[in-house]
């Protein structure tokens, strides 16, 4: 156990002194000695929405005054450079110290030794407090590679309840066949009833819930010897898809993707899948309004109706300390103070949110339901208590085996023979496994 840092100060955050580097700039080395004696983190934060750059801009800021052993240093990378910047500096042997990681990569970099267990570095109580659900998504072998941030469920059922009540339809779909029927009532008057993804990019991680929901699993399984693609219940998930797109239930073009809440938000559709964060999309635009004053949420429908069945899976943001940083218990330092110790700060965080993404943590989960913002806001209770516990981890396989099982459930949706697209995307994960090796590599 380390030794904690105590001294925490208030002041002011126009005067507070933090390294902000903009994405094209090289970043001081961590490790080294500032001039006042701290011990200098480098932090790469990849960035998001404006609030939260604004929200990392002031936690450091307090962080850095808040005692005198360390700095840190932030600096924001743009998402579509972050790959590369981050791979030349671990090339260079100049890694940040503490860097946003998501769920899907913390097993990769694990077993590339790039990240560092911190069950060494931060409080046993510390990782008592994560979700039971989500503590597996960053625990291998009885280590802690990654302090959890927030979740995101990727799958959520937006509704127009105004026009579900006009249909005659008095509660949402729980079964996939109940909302087949609901999208048939719904399609009328230049409206279709549903909107879902439809294009094989799309449909490569937003249904992964759904094959859950089908199967049980994924189509690569075990120790990732061989694929599973086959697997007859994955013809009921094709089916599903297929009969939405066939009898135009829901847009025949993917003019917007899946992330973006548009074709819902501009009235187009009556039903529509999406993520959490289209709370914060479709709350945020003005012409929406309309939308926005009917729109409610459920849980996606099971195959079954069983509402514990995950039909979602859950993204997000964890914070990883380096394993080869020279100043990894200065780093843990940070990330304890900024995601497991103090719930208010989480509480602010997740409020700024709009709601539209979720703790991690069970303290902050409870101390944010009791807020008075959380108690009016329709949409935390539902998304909380039915659908983020019930939720899955992101795969940690190689995209190409997602990408190989949506293209065969692409060709399924618009019409190719079900079977055939299955066996189809077998031989193609089976490529992928042959290929890189994966044989031997998964589970747990």
């Amino acid at each position: 156990m380390h030794k904690r840092i105590t001294r925490l100060t208030t002041v002011g955050l126009a005067a507070a002194a933090v390294g902000i580097l903009l994405a094209g700039c090289t970043p001081s080395s961590g490790g080294a000695t500032t001039e006042d004696g701290k011990s200098k983190v480098v932090f790469w934060q990849q960035k998001f929405e404006d609030y939260q750059q604004d929200w990392f801009k002031a936690q450091v800021a307090e962080f850095n005054d808040s005692q005198d052993e360390v700095e840190v240093e932030l600096v924001v990378v743009p998402a579509d450079t972050w790959d590369q910047k981050l791979k030349a500096a671990q090339a260079a042997g100049k890694a940040p110290d503490v860097k946003t990681t998501s769920y899907g990569n913390i097993k990769p970099m694990q077993a590339n030794g790039q990240i560092a267990d911190l069950t060494g570095l931060m409080d046993d109580g510390a990782f008592d407090d994560i979700a039971e659900n989500i503590a597996p998504f960053v625990t291998i072998e009885g280590g802690v590679y990654g302090y959890p941030l927030l979740v995101e469920p990727s799958t959520v059922l937006f509704y127009r309840a105004d026009l579900l009540a006009a249909a005659g339809i008095d509660a949402p779909p729980t079964t996939w066949d109940e909302l087949l029927d609901d999208a048939r009532a719904l399609t009328k008057d230049g409206v279709y009833g549903m909107n879902i993804a439809q294009t094989a990019p799309d449909l490569g991680w937003s249904s992964w819930g759904l094959q859950y929901t089908a199967a049980g699993d994924l189509p690569l399984r075990g120790d990732w010897s061989e694929a599973s693609a086959v697997d007859p219940a994955y013809e009921d998930l094709a089916k599903f898809y297929q009969t939405l797109y066939s009898e135009k239930l829901m847009p025949q073009e993917a003019t917007y993707p899946y992330a973006d809440c548009s074709f819902f938000g501009e009235g187009k559709v009556a039903m529509s899948a999406c993520g959490s964060w289209a709370l914060g999309q479709i709350s945020a635009n003005p012409d929406w309004a309309g939308v926005w004053e009917n729109t409610a949420v459920a849980a996606f429908p099971s195959i079954d109706g069983d509402p514990t069945q995950p039909t979602s899976t859950l993204g997000g943001w964890t914070l990883t300390v380096d394993a080869k940083s020279k100043v990894q218990d200065g780093s843990a330092e940070f990330v304890q103070w900024l995601l497991a110790d103090d719930t208010d700060r989480l509480v602010d965080f997740f409020t700024a949110t709009g709601f539209s993404k979720y703790p991690a943590r069970v303290s902050v989960t409870e101390a944010l339901a009791a807020t008075p913002e959380a108690a009016e806001n329709a949409f935390l209770a539902t998304i909380t208590e039915d659908i983020v516990p019930y939720a899955k981890a992101e795969p940690s396989y190689p995209w190409d085996v997602s990408i190989a099982f949506a293209t065969s459930l692409e060709k399924a949706m618009r019409g190719g023979d079900i079977p055939a697209a299955m066996n189809e995307a077998q031989a193609a994960i089976e490529d992928v496994i042959k290929k890189q090796k994966l044989a031997g590599t998964g589970g747990d």
